[in-house]
């Protein structure tokens, strides 16, 4: 049963890779490019740097970088000074990078494809990726850039959300997006 369902993800993965790397050639962009930029449009502020993409794809930082000045140049992302720490650069999706995601990520097929689905399949499904996920996180050790909502340190209050690490107010949009803090 292990292999059926590594090759059924494994295909999955493959033809939603397959799917996006032809849609982003519609701006020329390369696979690498376009995770990068579907990974910032799902990041928060404290995900949003060079080395947490960096880390986030497992590439190198070099590699990264020359993707995100693709990006940049193809006004898909801007990058902005971090207003408490001015040497920290934040990197933004813009509207035009927003714009290429929202018709590609996921893609239409896919969509199409989830919703043949009823509800409760859909929700029994993410559930069990949801298992298999943290299972596999779990035995890999590799926990990081998971959703802030389910973080430990993240705490709800009267006023809101609070992150405990950070000790900042977090916005609900903040609690759907992944960090790279996530235990």
């Amino acid at each position: 049963m292990n292999d059926d369902l590594f090759n059924l993800i494994e295909r999955i993965a493959n033809l939603l890779r397959q799917e996006t790397r032809f849609e982003g050639q519609s701006l020329g962009l390369q696979p690498i490019q376009q995770e990068a930029l579907y990974y910032l449009s799902t990041c928060n502020k404290y995900s949003d740097t060079t080395l947490a993409v960096t880390d986030f794809l497992g590439l190198t930082k070099g590699t990264v970088s020359q993707s995100l000045k693709i990006l940049e140049s193809k006004a898909l992302i801007i990058r902005e000074k971090d207003s408490n720490d001015k040497r920290i650069t934040h990197l933004k999706v813009t509207e035009k990078g927003k714009a290429f995601l929202s018709t590609t990520c996921p893609p239409k097929k896919f969509t199409e494809s989830v919703n043949e689905l009823t509800n409760e399949q859909q929700n029994e499904t993410a559930k069990f990726l949801s298992e298999i996920l943290k299972n596999y996180q779990k035995s890999t050790g590799r926990t990081a850039f998971g959703v802030c909502i389910n973080c430990k340190f993240n705490q709800r209050t009267s006023e809101g959300f609070l992150c405990g690490l950070t000790k900042e107010t977090l916005t609900t949009e903040d609690t759907t997006l992944i960090c790279r803090e996530f235990v």
